[in-house]
C-alpha cells in the first residue's frame, strides 16, 4: 500500500534519521515509538503528504486513501457538533444532492419515457443510486452518532456548538471525521490523549474492526499492546522494525541493545588499540607503512552508536516529608451543583494514610470537580475534612501557567529541590527530556507540554505527603512514566491520581473510584480489577450498565453480589425470557427487511423498476429500517449477553 525507501529528513544540516526503509501492508496495525525528538511526528507528516523528505522515495499505491490526525491542529467553531462531523460526508452529500436533482428530473420527464433522453437518465441515476448505496449513503447518520458516543458525546452534546467544548473535545470531533471517512490508511499522532478509558476501549474495539492499516504513535503502552502487532522504532537515527507487540518488542530491545553494547565496548577496545599502535610507531620508519594501513584502518571503522539516552538506572525518590493524620480525608455527603446541573452528590469517601487511589470515568463526570473540592478551590455541599498536618502537593494542567517565564528550566527545578536530589538535577532534567541545552532554556519559550513537563518535576521535588495528580503521563514518553510510576510505588505518602493511563494506573492503584451518573462508586482492586468487574467490551455495554447504576435505588456492593432469593431469581429468569424473546424479535424483522430488500432488488434489476423513481425511494427507506433493525439486534445481544453473565 505505501512503501518507503531509504527515507531522510535533516534539519539546519543537522540529521534527524536517515535510511529509513518500510513497507506499510493491508490491515497492518503499526505502533511508531522512540524518543521524544527522535522524529515519529515528522515520519507521519511525510507519510501523510504534508512534508517532503530531504532524501529518498515515498510511493502511495493507485487509489489509496490516506487519513492524518496530527497531535494540534486548527480547530473549527462555527457549527454544532453533529455538523461537523458530518463534513466528513462531503462527497456522499454531494452525491445525494445529485441523486435528488435526477430524481425530479425523472418524475418531469415521466411523460416521455421512451426518448433516449429519458433512458440514458435513468441510467445514469441507477448507477449513481448504487454508488451512493456503495459508500453508505443511506445509513451514515446512524454511523455518526454511534461514533460520536462512542468517543464520549451524549446525544444532548450533538447539537451543541463546538465552541462551547474545550480543545480536548474538539479533538474528538476531528478523530470522529477521521474514523468516518474511513481511510485506507491512518495515521494517528497521540490519539489517546483526550480521551478518558472508556473512549479509548472504544477505540481499539473500532480500530480491531476496521479494515485498514494504520501507523499509531502513542505512550499509551496498554492501547499499544491492545491494538497492535508490529513496533517500529526511531532510535540513533536510524529505524528498527520488530514484527511483535509492543511489549515483545520491549524484551527484544533490551536483547538487542546489550548486544549493541558489546559491540560498542568491541569496537572502542580495536579502536584503541589501533591509535595506541599509530602513537608508538608514528616515528619510526620502519613502521611507516604499518602505520599507515592502521590509520587507513581507524578510517573505515563506522562508529556503532547505543541510545545515549537510558533512565533505565535513573531512580527519582520523594524528599521527606512530615507525617500525615490516619485519615488525609473525608468526605461526608459531598455533593457539587452548577446552577441546574448536578455534577456529583452524595459522596462519602475516606482516604487512609499511604493509599494510592485512582479515579477515572467519562470526562465531565466530576474528577476533577472533585480534587477542586479538596483543593478547596471551589465551594461544594456537605463535609469535606483534609487530616492533620496533610501538605497537599497537586498538578493540573493550569499548574504551566504559574511558573516565572524569565527563569531557565535548571533555575526553575534549582529553587525548589533541597538535600542530596540537588546532586543529580541534571539526571531528572534529562530523564523529564531536558537534557544538555535544554535545561538552559528560558521557560517563556517552552511548548505547553514542555511547561507541564517541567510543572511536574517541580511538584515531585518538594517535600509533601498528598500528591493529587490530574492526567500526569499526558506529555511524558514511556521510559519517563515508567521513572515516575516508581517514584510514586516508592512514595510513602498518599497519591490521588486521574488518569485514563490504564498501563500507569496498573500495579500503582490499589482503589478505584469510578465516577458517572452523578455518583461515585468505591471499587477496591486495580484498574483491571475494576475494568474486569464491569466486563466492559463495547460502548453499548458501558451504557447499558451506567443506565442501570443510575436507575437503581441503591448501589451495587462491594463483593459483586451475595446469594439470591428465590423472588430475585424468579425475577431475574423473567427478564432473561424476556431478552431473549426481544432477540428473536429483532432477528424476525431482519429477516422480514432483507427477503423485502431482495425483491426490490430484482424488481429494479428490470428496465421498468429502474425507471420508477417511487420503487427506488422504497428500497432506500428498506435499507435504513434494515440499519436501524441491526443496531435494535445488537442492543438486544447485548443486554442479553449482560443478563445472562448475571444469571450465571
Amino acid at each position: 500500500m505505501i512503501s518507503a525507501n531509504n527515507l531522510s529528513v535533516e534539519f539546519s544540516a543537522r540529521p534527524l534519521f536517515s535510511g529509513v526503509s518500510f513497507v506499510i501492508n493491508p490491515r497492518e496495525r503499526i505502533a511508531l515509538v522512540g524518543k521524544n525528538g527522535a522524529g515519529k511526528s515528522t515520519l507521519l507528516k511525510i507519510l501523510a503528504g504534508q512534508q517532503t523528505p530531504t532524501a529518498g522515495l515515498l510511493s502511495v499505491e493507485r487509489g489509496i486513501s490516506v487519513g492524518y490526525l496530527p497531535q494540534v491542529m486548527p480547530l473549527s467553531d462555527t457549527c454544532s457538533v453533529r455538523e461537523e462531523a458530518e463534513k466528513a460526508f462531503s462527497s456522499i452529500q454531494e452525491l445525494q444532492q445529485s441523486v435528488a436533482r435526477m430524481e425530479a428530473d425523472l418524475a418531469e420527464m415521466s411523460a416521455n419515457a421512451d426518448s433516449p433522453d429519458y433512458l440514458a437518465l435513468v441510467e445514469k441515476f441507477s448507477h449513481a443510486s448504487e454508488r451512493l448505496q456503495m459508500m453508505g449513503g443511506l445509513n451514515y447518520h446512524a454511523r455518526l452518532e454511534r461514533t460520536l458516543l462512542g468517543l464520549g458525546f451524549s446525544r444532548d452534546d450533538l447539537d451543541r456548538s463546538t465552541s462551547e467544548f474545550s480543545g480536548g473535545w474538539r479533538m474528538r470531533v476531528e478523530l470522529a471525521k477521521l474514523l468516518l471517512q474511513a481511510p485506507d490508511v491512518l495515521l494517528l499522532d497521540e490519539p489517546t490523549n483526550h480521551l478518558d478509558i472508556e473512549s479509548i476501549r472504544w477505540l481499539e474495539t473500532f480500530l480491531a474492526r476496521s479494515s485498514g492499516a494504520a501507523v499509531i504513535v502513542s505512550h499509551d503502552r496498554a492501547f499499544l499492546n491492545n491494538v497492535t502487532s508490529r513496533t517500529m522504532e526511531i532510535s540513533c537515527g536510524i529505524l528498527t522494525d520488530y514484527r511483535v507487540k509492543y511489549d515483545d518488542y520491549v524484551r527484544l530491545r533490551a536483547d538487542r541493545r546489550e548486544q549493541q553494547l558489546r559491540a560498542y565496548q568491541n569496537q572502542q577496545k580495536e579502536i584503541a588499540e589501533i591509535k595506541d599502535f599509530i602513537e608508538r610507531f608514528r616515528y619510526k620508519p620502519t613502521k611507516a607503512v604499518q602505520v599507515q594501513s592502521r590509520i587507513k584502518q581507524l578510517e573505515k571503522i563506522v562508529p556503532i552508536e547505543v541510545d545515549a539516552v537510558d533512565t533505565s538506572s535513573l531512580h527519582l525518590k520523594f524528599p521527606p516529608c512530615e507525617r500525615s493524620g490516619d485519615f488525609p480525608v473525608i468526605c461526608d455527603g459531598v455533593g457539587k451543583d452548577y446552577g441546574a446541573h448536578r455534577v456529583f452528590s452524595g459522596v462519602d469517601m475516606t482516604i487512609r494514610r499511604g493509599e494510592k487511589i485512582a479515579f477515572v470515568g467519562k470526562n465531565g463526570e466530576g474528577k476533577t470537580t472533585l480534587v477542586k473540592c479538596i483543593m478547596q478551590e471551589i465551594p461544594y455541599q456537605g463535609t469535606l475534612k483534609i487530616g492533620h498536618n496533610v501538605r497537599i502537593g497537586y498538578y493540573a494542567q493550569n499548574q504551566a501557567q504559574l511558573l516565572d517565564g524569565e527563569l531557565t528550566v535548571f533555575d526553575s527545578v534549582d529553587r525548589v529541590a533541597t538535600g542530596d536530589v540537588r546532586l543529580r538535577l541534571r539526571d531528572i532534567l534529562g530523564a523529564f527530556m531536558f537534557g544538555g541545552a535544554e535545561s538552559e532554556k528560558k521557560v517563556k519559550v517552552l511548548s505547553g507540554g514542555e511547561r507541564s513537563r517541567l510543572a511536574m518535576i517541580k511538584l515531585l521535588l518538594e517535600p509533601v505527603n498528598l500528591l493529587i495528580l490530574d492526567e500526569p503521563t499526558n506529555h511524558l514518553d514511556m521510559r519517563t512514566k515508567d521513572v515516575l510510576k516508581e517514584a510514586l510505588l516508592a512514595f510513602d505518602g498518599t497519591v490521588i491520581l486521574v488518569s485514563h493511563d490504564r498501563d500507569f494506573l496498573d500495579g500503582l492503584a490499589e482503589k478505584v473510584y469510578e465516577f458517572g451518573g452523578g455518583r461515585v462508586r468505591e471499587h477496591i482492586g486495580g484498574i483491571y480489577d475494576f475494568l474486569w468487574k464491569k466486563d466492559i467490551d463495547s460502548l453499548d455495554e458501558l451504557h447499558l450498565s451506567a443506565s442501570q447504576h443510575v436507575t437503581s435505588s441503591k448501589p451495587v456492593s462491594e463483593g459483586g453480589g451475595g446469594r439470591l432469593t428465590y423472588e430475585q431469581q424468579k425475577e431475574r429468569a423473567k427478564l432473561l425470557r424476556r431478552a431473549e424473546k426481544g432477540v428473536a424479535q429483532c432477528e424476525a424483522d431482519i429477516a422480514r427487511l432483507e427477503e423485502k430488500i431482495a425483491s426490490i432488488e430484482a424488481r429494479l434489476s428490470t428496465p421498468e423498476g429502474a425507471a420508477d423513481a417511487a420503487l427506488a425511494t422504497e428500497y432506500a427507506a428498506s435499507q435504513k429500517e434494515l440499519e436501524l433493525a441491526m443496531e435494535a439486534w445488537e442492543a438486544a445481544e447485548n443486554h442479553l449477553a449482560a443478563l445472562s453473565e448475571e444469571h450465571l
